[in-house]
């Protein structure tokens, strides 16, 4: 089993991967000042209760919090015995990176689109609903053509609870109707709707560039816009996970060859 370890701002997602599935995911909190100890204890609960052996073969993460990093790799090297390998920016994992540099890309925008061209035929356009929302643009060639990043959903409209304090704070649903009759049927208008026409108006500039080509969406909030957002076709829970492996693979292959 290989364990694969995305480290956003916001959460952290954990997948064990058999080599043809997952046999379990699992989304915790992104917490830096936690020890490879407690983040054992915890991993170890995750697998107990999936019932699943605590013995790995492998790791790979892709992480944008670079003080979460020494006690993965902790985790890793002291309760199951292998090596954490971190995709980096810049590796080479058999796609063309058209950003400039090219090492500023980020391992998980890197990530979704080895999972995305690993699913689909390009072009495609992945939009991760993350503490950021980010576009990734895959062109015809199959090459990492760029994309554009965002403020995410919650801390766009927390800067507005923040500010305004007599607007109460509201769940992220669609309202019954565009026209809010109340406070928060008009935040959730505001905020929701509002949000999903700034990714449509977004996802469509980028097809326009694109030359066509599906959009899908990942990422915690993902499965929300997938029906509220005209341009979202596919919601794809473990993209970045997958990604990750496909990395890993890659980078053990490059490795063998050096």
């Amino acid at each position: 089993m290989l364990l694969a370890i995305d480290v956003g701002n916001t959460h952290t997602v954990y997948g064990l991967w058999d080599g043809g599935s997952w046999l379990a995911t699992w989304r915790r909190s992104t917490s830096p000042e936690e020890t490879e100890d407690q983040l054992a204890a915890w991993l170890h609960g995750m697998f107990a209760l999936s019932g699943l052996p605590w013995s790995i073969e492998g790791a790979i993460c892709g992480s944008v919090v670079p003080a979460m990093n020494d006690a993965l790799a902790r985790l890793c090297d002291k309760w199951f015995r292998v090596p954490l390998r971190f995709l980096e920016r810049g590796d080479q994992v058999g796609m063309a990176v058209l950003y400039n540099p090219s090492n500023a890309v980020g391992a998980d925008r890197i990530a979704n689109a080895l999972g995305a061209l690993a699913r689909f035929e390009p072009p495609i356009t992945v939009v991760d609903f993350g503490t950021a929302t980010t576009f990734d643009a895959i062109d015809r060639d199959g090459a990492y053509a760029g994309g554009a990043i965002l403020p995410g959903l919650r801390i766009g409209s927390q800067a507005l609870f923040d500010r305004a304090a007599k607007l109460p704070q509201v769940d992220f649903v669609a309202p019954p109707t565009a026209i809010g009759k109340n406070t928060v049927h008009a935040l959730q208008s505001g905020i929701v709707l509002g949000y999903a026409g700034a990714i449509d108006a977004l996802a469509r500039r980028i097809q326009g560039e694109l030359g066509g080509g599906i959009v899908i969406a990942t990422g915690g909030l993902g499965a929300t816009f997938l029906g509220l957002c005209e341009t979202l076709e596919r919601y794809e829970a473990t993209l970045t996970l997958e990604g990750l492996i496909i990395a890993s693979e890659r980078l053990s292959t490059s490795s063998r060859l050096v």
